[in-house]
């Protein structure tokens, strides 16, 4: 069975900064893309940044420059490092993989972390 345990998060203030970790155990045959995820209670899910397979990455405008997501493929980790953090960056953040089973078969699966909390403080 596939899990992800995420690790990182915790409280800071304003300027400072956090790094989330993302750890894929089972058996898969490869990771088709890891993205992280922020949920703000009575607001929708937002995809803060994501990396492909080929190493391609997407940001969030708002975390552009500030954020920086990595995967270390050798350890099934991806890794979301958040400098300058803001007060409006305070969410639970989730980490998410798309991951191919079996190499006989091309399609993705989602899964997703427990979660954890990040707060920033002005």
């Amino acid at each position: 069975q596939v899990q992800l345990v995420q690790s990182g998060g915790g409280s800071v203030q304003a300027g400072g900064s956090l790094k989330l970790s993302c750890v894929a155990s089972g058996s898969f045959f490869s990771t088709c893309r890891m993205a992280w995820y922020r949920q703000v209670p009575g607001k929708e899910r937002e995809l803060v940044s994501s990396i492909g397979r080929d190493g391609t990455s997407y940001y969030e405008d708002s975390v552009k420059g500030r954020f920086a997501i990595s995967h270390d493929r050798a350890k099934n980790t991806a890794y979301l490092v958040m400098n300058n953090l803001k007060t409006e960056d305070t969410a639970v953040y989730v980490c998410e993989a798309d991951l191919q089973i079996v190499s006989s078969l091309p399609t993705c699966l989602k899964y997703q972390g427990q979660g954890t909390q990040v707060t920033v403080s002005s």
